[in-house]
């Protein structure tokens, strides 16, 4: 194992470290935040700065580790935030903690994961090859895999870690302004289920779908053309 490896190793061991001291068993639920809002709210309009700073390291770790509770998260960014300050912190620290954890799968856990998950990654090889990124886009929209799985799975394709970044950032927008806008509400919130209907997830996988099924069309219209 080179000294790169051994580095990043360290800082996932000491982000583990860090999650799990700061972020106790029970904290990142619905009831949890709710209750303490009010605190940080206050927090918040003391020191906007480093609160921000805050919220933002702890979005990259609990998404690089996979920790239950991101969308826990973006809900209370809603509730603390304004709307265009949470898309920008949400959405910049769900990137970069999606691409930390593509880039532990591709250098540290490659052979593990493909004992785990050979079945998946036969699936996730063929949509790569047929559609190329456009794939990752639509599994970012469709609930076809875990946002964790998606991030080990595509760890062992040959996507760069910038497309793979960009792409992801992309396709998670959507959700993202949904959620933080729903936090806007979140005393009224009982539940995940409030915010994620079948309707909205209907929608959610029209999007993903439309990238493919553009493609698709344009393969059917250009070979049409050509004879």
């Amino acid at each position: 194992m080179n000294t790169q490896k051994i580095l990043f190793l360290c800082a996932l061991l000491g982000a583990f470290a860090l999650a799990f001291t700061v972020l106790p068993p029970g904290t990142l639920s619905l009831d949890t935040i709710k209750t303490h809002q009010q605190t940080l709210l206050a927090q918040v309009e003391r020191a906007p700065l480093q609160s921000a700073l805050v919220y933002f390291g702890l979005y990259v770790v609990v998404s690089a580790l996979s920790i239950p509770g991101a969308a826990i998260l973006t809900l209370l960014g809603g509730a603390l935030f304004s709307l265009w300050e949470g898309v920008l912190l949400v959405s910049f620290a769900s990137t970069l903690g999606a691409t930390f954890a593509m880039l532990a799968s591709r250098y540290l856990l490659r052979d593990w994961v493909q004992r785990r998950f050979a079945r998946q990654m036969h699936i996730i090889n063929t949509g790569m090859a047929r559609d190329g990124a456009r794939y990752l886009f639509a599994l970012r929209l469709m609930p076809l895999f875990p946002f964790f799985l998606v991030n080990l799975l595509m760890g062992l394709t040959r996507l760069s870690a910038i497309r793979y970044g960009w792409i992801s950032q992309l396709a998670m927008l959507p959700a993202t302004v949904l959620f933080l806008n729903a936090g806007r509400e979140l005393g009224e919130l009982t539940s995940l289920r409030d915010i994620l209907s079948p309707g909205v997830l209907f929608a959610f996988t029209l999007l993903g779908l439309l990238p493919l099924v553009t493609r698709w069309l344009f393969s059917r219209y250009t070979t049409s053309f050509k004879k």
